[in-house]
């Protein structure tokens, strides 16, 4: 969140109290390793990049992809089906 006063100083943007920090940092651990791992998520990461986008809001969208992923599995009540090595 950032940390704004009217005309006053920006401050340094910071987590929300409210947040559970621990499972951030852990999604966060997630999506660099993801980078490194899964070929799709890099090819995404690097076109982006490629784009001018920002670091850091490329790896949230990266995050909200896994949870996103993560909720689909368990609502269908099936294996993650990588798609990517089926595409021509």
């Amino acid at each position: 969140f950032p940390n704004t006063s009217g005309t006053s100083i920006r401050g340094r943007t910071k987590v929300s109290n409210l947040a559970n920090k621990k499972i951030k940092s852990l999604l966060d651990l997630c999506a660099k390793s993801a980078l490194q791992h899964n070929p799709e998520m890099k090819a995404y990461y690097q076109r982006r990049l490629e784009e001018g986008k920002n670091k850091m809001s490329t790896i949230n969208i990266i995050r909200n992809k896994l949870v996103s992923r993560m909720f689909a599995v368990i609502t269908r009540n099936e294996p993650y089906i990588n798609l990517m090595k089926y595409a021509a």
